[in-house]
């Protein structure tokens, strides 16, 4: 269209060079997974918050995928925000984005046998349980009353599955698949691709990248779930909606293997790309293989994989765009900074490598 304001796209920087096949070694891929965790606590995690949940998942799914023992750091960390009942963060929650480190920290009852951890789990499950909690029509809860985000279903829908399977509740995990499929079938367009978000009743279409990690990111986690927890009908829902949204992702990844800010290639931000998404995107892709029965997603899996590595500096993810709001309209996401390390791109890039090592274990090959 002639009113489409492409300057920022225009001036967008290529990406970097992908990493080679070759390169692509579990060595090598061990090697960046420890300096992208030594790069994310020199940044520092302070709050407990969205982004260092999705931090604290990767470094612990990192670990887990490499063989090493679950990261002191970690521990270091939980027990630090949850050692004094009085200034427990789980105590004073007033937003569905604070329920995100709940997910790792399930993960460490069983690992590391922080039982302890446990009362606070339970309060951050009786919270979204809350009035105040708002809800759409669907179920879905929303980000901020009168709107449902993508977002939401890694940092609530993946605690949510997480514990119930650690609980061996069915319908604790029923809960957390519901969100999910709630949540897709708000945000999921026609064509296959996900929106970032609904305003007042209406999904805004805007196909974010970020988004489309955040949806195949739950897909996926919600399909790992022991499947004797799980309706068959739901499970079969979860594995159509991925496959749809993943075939659609592969039909527009570009040739580096990164996709723009807004993956459909819109003019207004194409050739903006945005790493984080991709290494959202990636993980899912990977971990997609076992739980679909087809390795259709390997190659572009690998792909995105292999141009995201591309893009660490000493350890940190660059080119990823900082907290995004929804945007009405799709110039929004053409002017969002990316010039900074977010907590969010370590912590996707962690779970991108975690999926391909996993892989590799497997016994797949790089593409």
């Amino acid at each position: 269209m002639a009113a489409d304001d492409t300057d920022n796209a225009r001036l967008a920087a290529p990406p970097r060079p992908a990493w080679a096949v070759e390169a692509t070694t579990p060595l090598n891929l061990h090697r960046v997974a420890h300096e992208v965790a030594a790069a994310t606590w020199r940044l520092g995690l302070r709050r407990w918050f969205w982004g260092e949940g999705v931090c604290l998942l990767g470094l612990v799914r990192a670990a887990e995928a490499f063989h090493d023992p679950v990261p002191p750091a970690v521990l270091d960390w939980y027990d630090t925000h949850l050692a004094d009942p009085s200034a427990d963060p789980t105590a004073l929650l007033d937003h569905v984005n604070e329920v995100a480190p709940g997910a790792a920290a399930v993960h460490l009852i069983t690992h590391a046998e922080r039982t302890a951890y446990l009362p606070a789990l339970d309060r951050l499950e009786k919270w979204t349980r809350r009035p105040e909690v708002t809800r759409d029509a669907t179920g879905a809860i929303e980000h901020w009353p009168g709107g449902v985000w993508a977002d939401t279903m890694v940092m609530v829908g993946a605690f949510l599955l997480r514990l119930g399977e650690q609980r061996r509740d069915g319908d604790l995990v029923a809960e957390g698949v519901a969100q999910v499929l709630a949540h897709a079938e708000v945000l999921q367009a026609d064509n296959g691709l996900f929106v970032h978000g609904s305003h007042h009743g209406q999904a805004i279409p805007c196909h974010w990248g970020r988004a489309n990690a955040w949806a195949a990111l739950a897909l996926v986690e919600a399909l790992e779930v022991d499947r004797d927890l799980v309706d068959p009908d739901s499970r079969d829902e979860l594995r159509r909606r991925l496959d749809e949204q993943l075939s659609a992702l592969a039909r527009v990844q570009p040739e580096h293997g990164i996709w723009d800010v807004l993956v459909d290639g819109h003019p207004e931000t194409a050739g903006i790309i945005e790493s984080s998404a991709a290494a959202g995107i990636a993980a899912a892709m990977l971990r997609s293989v076992p739980l679909l029965g087809t390795d259709r997603y390997a190659a572009p899996g690998w792909l995105a994989l292999r141009g995201v590595v591309g893009q660490v500096d000493d350890g940190v993810l660059t080119r990823v765009s900082a907290g995004t709001v929804l945007q009405l309209i799709p110039f929004g996401y053409s002017v969002i900074r990316d010039d900074r390390p977010q907590p969010w791109g370590q912590g996707l890039l962690l779970l991108a490598l975690a999926a391909a090592g996993d892989a590799l274990a497997r016994g797949e090959s790089v593409r």
